[in-house]
């Protein structure tokens, strides 16, 4: 039995709060830097096993673009901000104001700035997990990657060794007046910070 099978009520409550917070502290930080408002959308928070991952963007085979991070601290882990390619485009024009090129790739300046909202975003929502918990979490320079989806998380694990068997999906969605952009935003914990986290919330994974 999966450990948060049990986790109903006001356990998901403590998870959506976070990630609400998050949300929010984003949109400021991201309209600070684009000097434009930028609402998001509250998010759908749930946890899902690891290898559930690759069906959620897609299927492993679909191609998609991640910026990821390794999570060192108290609780470490590794966290993956994945996109279709279309929604960088449109996240990149919508948002940023960059004339995203027609090419399928995505040149430097692109690059750059993407994995400058991968990293507000990442700093954004780990802040507020850190705050609930008053544990130290921070993500490290962001690596990015456009490939399929098991590719990239195959790496993942190449790159970080072990990766936990659970993962928290903080499905984001950006708003710019009437236009949006979804993203999608997974932190994996090793597999003792899942545990280590619920327990600075209050929130025991077991009965026992």
């Amino acid at each position: 039995m999966n450990l948060f099978d049990d986790l109903e009520g006001f356990k998901m409550d403590v998870l959506k709060e976070v990630g609400n917070i998050g949300a929010g502290n984003a949109a400021t930080a991201l309209s600070q830097l684009l000097d434009k408002p930028i609402d998001m959308a509250v998010p759908k928070v749930q946890i899902l096993p690891f290898e559930k991952i690759a069906d959620k963007v897609g299927g492993p085979e679909q191609i998609v673009l991640a910026v990821f991070f390794r999570v060192e601290g108290e609780a470490p882990g590794n966290l993956f901000f994945i996109l279709t390619p279309e929604a960088g485009k449109g996240l990149l024009h919508r948002l940023a104001g960059i004339e995203a090129s027609e090419e399928e790739f995505f040149n430097e300046m692109e690059q750059s700035a993407l994995s400058e909202i991968g990293n507000i975003l990442a700093g954004s929502y780990l802040s507020s997990l850190a705050d609930f918990t008053q544990l130290s979490m921070t993500p490290t320079v962001p690596g990015l990657a456009m490939d399929m989806a098991g590719a990239i998380l195959n790496y993942g694990l190449i790159q970080f060794g072990e990766m936990g068997d659970d993962a928290l999906l903080i499905d984001t969605t950006f708003l710019e007046g009437k236009e949006e952009v979804e993203g999608q935003f997974f932190l994996i914990p090793d597999p003792e910070s899942f545990d280590k986290i619920f327990k600075s919330l209050g929130v025991p994974l077991t009965d026992d």
